[in-house]
C-alpha cells in the first residue's frame, strides 16, 4: 500500500515531467495515426522497453486536444501499489488534472488486477490508453477480459527514416551533397540502432546491457517465475548472439540442459512477448509447417553487439538483414499483411510479403553482391520464389548498388537498403 499523501506527489511530479515534454524536439511516429482517440476502445500501444511508447502516446493525446491524465506506472515509488488503490489513483487525478475525459496508464501491466479496473473505465464511457513491455500480459489479459473492447498498436524502435528526422538529415533532396549525408547516417544507425536514448546516450554498452537485462529480470522472469534462471538468461544472449537464425528446441535444450523441448519453446515464447525478439514463420500454404523452424531477428541491431559476451562483431550482412526484417515486419503490422520466409531443398528467399493468401512481394538482402557467386545465389533466390509463389515483384536489397535487370524473363530491382527504408515510408 502508498499512501495517499504520497501519492498525491508522485502524481504531481509525473504531471510536471510529461508537461515538460513540451520544450523537447519529439519525432512524429507512423503509428500516431493509428491510435484513435475518439474510439470507445481501450487503446493499447505496445512494444519494446525504451522505444518511445510514451511518447507515441503523448503525442497523440496533445495533437488531438484530448483532456487526460496521466500516471506512469513503471516508477519505482509505485512499486507496492496494489490493484485496490486504483481508484485512490483516479481520485487523485481528479484533484490534479481537474475534469479529463482520457487515462493515459503508462507501463499498467505493472499492477495486478489492473485490466478490471480499466474495463470499469471503458464501461463509465472513460476513453482510456495504455502502454506496456509483454505482449502476452497486454493483449492476453486485455482479450480475456475486455471481450473485443481493446485496439493494439505495436511499436518499434525509430526506423532509419525517423533516425534520419532526429539527426536533421534531409531525406528527399536528390543532391550528392544530402546523399552522401544520408549514406553516412545510415552508416550510424546500422551500428547504433533505434532506441531513442542512444541518440543523446554516448555509453551504448552500459544503456544495452542494463535494458536487457532490465527485461529479462522484470517483464520476464518475475512475471512467468522462471525455475532455471541461469539456463534461461545463457538462451536468451546466446539467441541474441546468433540472430537471425532458425530455432532448434531439441539443439538448444540440449546446449543448455533442459529437461524439454517445450521449455526451449516456453523461453522463446517468453522473449517474443517481450519483444526482445521478433519471429518470421516460414513459408508454406500448410498451417502444420509454418509452425515449424521458426527465424527469430532481434528487435534492434544495437542488441546484436552491444552487450556482455557479444561476438557478433560488425557481421555486416546479418546486421542489414535485421534492419530490412524490423521495418518489413512494422510496416506490415500497420498496413494488415505477414512476413514470412522461403526455405526449400534448392535454394531460399529471406522474405516473402503476403497479403491474405497471395505474394505480393519477395525480398533478397546481401551486403555485397559484387562477386559473381553471392549474385548469382540471391538472384536464384528470387526467381525460386517466384516460381514456387506465382509472384514478380522481386526485389534484392544491398548496402549500396542500384540497378534493374532482367533474369530469365523476370525484372529484379535491386536497391540500397537506405533508400528503400526512406521510400517505405516508416
Amino acid at each position: 500500500m502508498v499512501d495517499k499523501r504520497i501519492l498525491e506527489l508522485i502524481l504531481t511530479d509525473q504531471r510536471v515531467e510529461i508537461e515538460g515534454r513540451k520544450e523537447e524536439y519529439l519525432c512524429r511516429r507512423a503509428e500516431e495515426r493509428l491510435v484513435d482517440l475518439t474510439s470507445t476502445q481501450a487503446q493499447v500501444v505496445i512494444g519494446v522497453r525504451r522505444s518511445g511508447k510514451s511518447t507515441l502516446c503523448y503525442q497523440a493525446l496533445q495533437q488531438s486536444g484530448t483532456r487526460y491524465a496521466y500516471v506512469d506506472f513503471d516508477d519505482e515509488r509505485l512499486v507496492r501499489l496494489e490493484a485496490d488503490q486504483l481508484n485512490d489513483i483516479l481520485e487523485i487525478l481528479y484533484k490534479i488534472y481537474g475534469d479529463f475525459n482520457c487515462l493515459f496508464l503508462d507501463e499498467i501491466q505493472n499492477i495486478e488486477g489492473w485490466h478490471l479496473f480499466v474495463n470499469r473505465m471503458l464501461r463509465q464511457k472513460m476513453r482510456v490508453v495504455v502502454t506496456g513491455s509483454n505482449a502476452k500480459l497486454l493483449s492476453g489479459e486485455l482479450a480475456t477480459h475486455l471481450s473485443g473492447r481493446s485496439k493494439e498498436v505495436s511499436l518499434f524502435p525509430f526506423s532509419f527514416m525517423e533516425y534520419c528526422k532526429m539527426k536533421q538529415v534531409d531525406t528527399t533532396t536528390m543532391t550528392t551533397k544530402c546523399e552522401a549525408f544520408r549514406r553516412a547516417a545510415f552508416d550510424e544507425y546500422m551500428y547504433q540502432g533505434g532506441f531513442p536514448e542512444l541518440m543523446v546516450n554516448k555509453d551504448h554498452k552500459s544503456y544495452v546491457k542494463n535494458l536487457v537485462d532490465n527485461i529479462l529480470t522484470r517483464d520476464i522472469e518475475q512475471r512467468y517465475k522462471i525455475q532455471y534462471k541461469a539456463a534461461f538468461k545463457l538462451l536468451a544472449q546466446h539467441l541474441l548472439n546468433i540472430s537471425p537464425a532458425i530455432v532448434a528446441p531439441h539443439e538448444l535444450a540440449n546446449t543448455f540442459h533442459l529437461k524439454t523441448e517445450h521449455t526451449v519453446r516456453n523461453y522463446t515464447n517468453y522473449l517474443k512477448q517481450a519483444y526482445l525478439l521478433l519471429g518470421i514463420q516460414k513459408y508454406s500454404q500448410k498451417s502444420k509447417v509454418r509452425l515449424t523452424g521458426e527465424k527469430v531477428y532481434t528487435v534492434d541491431v544495437a542488441m546484436m553487439d552491444q552487450r556482455e559476451n557479444a561476438f557478433s562483431g560488425e557481421n555486416l550482412g546479418h546486421r542489414l538483414e535485421t534492419i530490412v526484417a524490423i521495418h518489413l515486419i512494422r510496416k506490415c503490422k500497420m498496413e494488415g499483411c505477414d512476413v514470412y520466409y522461403l526455405k526449400e531443398r534448392s535454394g531460399e528467399c529471406d522474405f516473402l510479403v503476403c497479403k491474405g493468401s497471395r505474394v505480393v512481394q519477395a525480398i533478397q538482402v546481401s551486403y555485397d553482391i559484387s562477386a559473381e557467386k553471392t549474385r548469382k545465389r540471391e538472384i536464384n533466390g528470387l526467381l525460386l520464389a517466384s516460381k514456387h509463389t506465382g509472384c514478380d515483384n522481386l526485389l534484392l536489397l544491398t548496402d549500396h548498388e542500384s540497378e534493374t535487370v532482367q533474369e530469365f524473363g523476370h525484372q529484379i530491382k535491386i536497391q540500397p537498403v537506405y533508400e528503400w527504408s526512406i521510400e517505405l515510408g516508416v
